[in-house]
């Protein structure tokens, strides 16, 4: 089992539209093999800074899943309207 950190920095202004676009990441989160349970948390101390912890099977279920068109629809989108900059992942491996 592996747990992944996902972490983001928003544009000032897009908490609310990230937080919302959540539920469409939990849903294709959900839907790949290997993917046990993910939670979305919030910096109090910097309210544009999030991170995803996303446990997982094996880490070459969460690499199938990068390379998916569901995560690459939903990064997309964060690209383009959302994410302030690059988001930068990191694996713990239990």
């Amino acid at each position: 089992m592996i747990t992944v950190g996902m972490n983001y920095r928003v544009l000032p202004g897009k908490q609310a539209d990230f937080e919302g676009k959540f539920a469409a990441v939990l849903a294709a989160l959900n839907a790949a093999p290997g993917h046990t349970h993910s939670t979305l948390w919030r910096d109090v101390a910097e309210d544009a800074s999030y991170m995803i912890t996303s446990e997982w099977s094996d880490e070459q279920a969460f690499a199938e899943f990068i390379q998916s068109q569901a995560f690459r629809d939903v990064t997309n989108w964060g690209k383009e309207s959302i994410l302030a900059g690059r988001p930068q992942h990191k694996v713990y491996k239990h």
